[in-house]
């Protein structure tokens, strides 16, 4: 099966395959996804924290986790942080589908990260499946209480 899920990866390399294309959608990959992407390339946390609602539910499948914003956004030793200092990342998304309408929408996909250590080169790539629901309060990041 993870075979098929690559394999349907690199057919549609980088592109939207079931996705609405409407303002929404648009507005959604332009302020939330891009600010996503760019918050974990440059590693800025509070960024990352930006584009996530308070009442965020976070749910690790292989950990049967769930746990909400508080425990997502734990601060993060100094140790660890400095251990991931040393390694350049970048994320790709690849919807399998979009659907929104004018406050609210579903999301379903991949993401790849890639980290490359900068003193070695050494270079880990890991694959990852998520569904999201998103509200407008979300996405319309100058306006976050909805007015």
């Amino acid at each position: 099966m993870k075979k098929i899920i690559i394999a349907t990866l690199f057919l549609f390399p980088g592109h939207m395959l079931w996705s609405q294309d409407n303002k929404f959608t648009k507005e959604i990959n332009e302020q939330v996804w891009m600010t996503f992407i760019s918050s974990f390339g440059n590693s800025d946390e509070e960024l990352f924290k930006s584009v996530h609602s308070k009442d965020v539910v976070r749910v690790i499948q292989d950990d049967s986790e769930i746990f909400g914003y508080d425990h997502y956004f734990k601060k993060i030793p100094d140790s660890l942080k400095a251990k991931w200092a040393i390694w350049k990342k970048s994320l790709e998304l690849h919807f399998t589908q979009q659907i929104s309408s004018e406050d609210k929408a579903f999301e379903v996909g991949f993401y790849s990260t890639t980290s490359t250590n900068i003193q070695t080169t050494r270079t880990k790539k890991k694959l990852w499946s998520f569904s999201r629901i998103v509200t407008k309060r979300e996405w319309d990041l100058e306006n976050p209480d909805g007015s």
